[in-house]
């Protein structure tokens, strides 16, 4: 198939005529940082700040732990960061590697870590197109290939990153494609910031319901206290490892999957395509490791605190064979006084989480064992009351879905725009108005 008219053929694809490829060191100064040694002391310091690879994200800038140093007044000069710079980090994960971030001079002096280069584009690159650009998937592609792999990290050296190479559009249409891209990124800042703002909220109520602080309109009634012990048995699931596990066979519960799930419930319906499976026969399982709809499965190993009380609620109404696993504690009811809906947030106080941790045992890896775990207590309100606060809390759950699924709609929107736009397939400038 022939070129379209006005375009040509490039080592990153198809552009423009009048567009050009160039390695980005011939487009701009890059720099690397100092490396703060605190064992040597400075003559006439200067306190500064200090961006470090935890500051630049994956295309914006994270200063909410914002380092000082202590460094010479030379220093000062050799690795100072102005605005405008474009920040990129040595190493990271590999599909956000040299990914950029614009500085715009928040703190004043700052100097850059020697993991962080510094970008300082020349007079024919604009900043925020390089900034663009590093996420345009021609660039990506070459991260991919030119990062070195270490372990589950890759870096890349200046060398590698000076010849990234960068379609240049004229000045002009660079600026152009450079705000239109900016403008989608405000409205995803804007949707990440409702979304934070919104899980903060049903974060709020829940420590509030759920621990009776606030009560729903209606409901009066005094709540008892009792311990999970008294609501729940207990019993360990059946231990295979990620390696047994494949996509054939009975759906299978791995505690790395609770540690990892985005939600505090699982549904073998909604969610079977995705669960794991492992194959073998049912008659090697104890009923006990076999969930059913309304059970409560707990980790019983964390690699922190904060993780020893992740849980899901089984969802599983059709009765399909589901086998608790590896590091897992069972809970089955012993009563109907807990409402299915309620168990999806009942665990997500703090007064629980809190007993979780006091119980926990263990140095490098913690966690709670099946004797402890009905010492834990709860209070627990009316049925009725446990209903009217899951509605509450499932609404927000909800709005919350609603809100990622257009989030994600969005970022999809973003990237399809820079596939048309940073190759030239939608011009925003037209050649003719470029050169009038």
């Amino acid at each position: 198939m022939g070129l379209k008219p006005g375009y040509k053929r490039t080592e990153v694809g198809v552009i423009p005529e009048d567009w050009d490829v160039k390695q980005l060191r011939g487009l701009a100064q890059i720099r690397s940082g100092i490396a703060k040694n605190s064992n040597i002391s400075v003559i006439d310091p200067v306190l500064v700040h200090y961006l470090r690879v935890a500051n630049v994200q994956d295309g914006f800038l994270d200063l909410k732990e914002m380092r000082q140093i202590e460094i010479s007044r030379n220093d000062l000069n050799r690795f100072a960061v102005i605005p405008g710079d474009v920040l990129m980090n040595e190493g990271g994960d590999r599909d956000k590697l040299g990914r950029g971030s614009i500085w715009s001079g928040e703190f004043n002096p700052c100097v850059h870590q020697n993991h962080v280069f510094v970008v300082r584009c020349g007079s024919s690159l604009s900043p925020h197109y390089l900034n663009a650009w590093s996420g345009a998937f021609a660039a990506r592609r070459y991260f991919m290939v030119a990062g070195k792999q270490t372990t589950n990290l890759a870096s890349i050296n200046k060398t590698a990153l000076g010849e990234l190479p960068v379609v240049i559009p004229p000045l002009s249409e660079q600026c152009a494609l450079a705000t239109v891209l900016r403008d989608m990124d405000v409205l995803l800042e804007g949707l990440e910031t409702l979304i934070a703002k919104k899980h903060d909220l049903k974060q709020a109520a829940m420590q509030q319901l759920l621990t009776g602080q606030t009560r729903l309109h209606g409901f009066t009634d005094e709540w008892e206290v009792k311990t999970l012990g008294d609501l729940f048995d207990f019993s360990g699931g059946y231990s295979a490892s990620r390696d047994q596990l494949s996509t054939e066979g009975y759906c299978y519960l791995h505690y790395g999957d609770i540690h990892g799930a985005t939600k505090t419930f699982v549904d073998t319906a909604a969610d079977y395509s995705n669960i794991p499976k492992l194959d073998l026969p049912l008659s090697k399982i104890s009923p006990k490791s076999l969930l059913q709809d309304g059970d409560v499965v707990f980790v019983d190993a964390s690699e922190d605190d904060e993780g020893t009380s992740k849980h899901v609620v089984v969802v599983n109404k059709d009765n399909v064979p589901f086998i608790s696993g590896l590091h897992t504690i069972v809970a089955k009811s012993k009563t109907e006084e807990i409402n299915h809906e309620y168990r999806r947030y009942c665990f997500q106080t703090k007064t629980i989480r809190d007993q979780f941790r006091f119980y926990a045992v263990g140095t490098k890896v913690s966690g709670i064992s099946k004797t402890n775990i009905p010492r834990l207590t709860m209070p627990i309100p009316s049925l009725d009351e446990q209903a009217a606060i899951a509605s509450v809390l499932t609404d927000m759950d909800s709005e919350l879905v609603m809100l990622e699924q257009r989030l994600a709609k969005t970022r999809d929107l973003k990237q399809a725009m820079m596939q048309e736009l940073l190759t030239g397939k939608t011009r925003l400038v037209t050649s003719e108005a470029i050169h009038a």
